[in-house]
């Protein structure tokens, strides 16, 4: 007997042990024809679905920069109008005081 209990367990590890049973093979995989055939046309359908997507996704991107485009004409359009509007109130504000001085005038002739 050795000194150690562990020498006598690494000498009983050293002898090769047997296999208990053979390994099994892989089975292989038998589809039928009509499997095949089902598995093909989901495929099929799933490249076709996948070619429309791709096909909505980059419509829907050129409507999004037609739509980008059209709001940043009519932001510049709604600015531009926002100016006129502008010089027309002050236009009007210019005209009153004009009407109101005379008829001022007028109400200063009639006394």
């Amino acid at each position: 007997m050795s000194e150690f209990p562990w020498e006598s367990e690494a000498a009983s590890e050293a002898t090769p042990r047997q296999p208990a049973a053979p390994a099994a093979e892989p089975e292989t995989l038998a589809l039928s024809s009509n499997d095949f055939s089902a598995l093909e046309d989901r495929i099929l359908r799933a490249v076709n679905m996948v070619r429309r997507e791709r096909q909505v996704r980059a419509e829907a991107q050129e409507r999004a920069g037609e739509a980008e485009k059209q709001m940043r004409e009519q932001g510049q359009l709604v600015a531009q109008l926002q100016k006129e509007l502008n010089a027309m109130r002050t236009e009007r504000d210019r005209v009153l005081q004009r009407v109101d001085r005379l008829l001022a005038q007028l109400d200063a002739l009639e006394l």
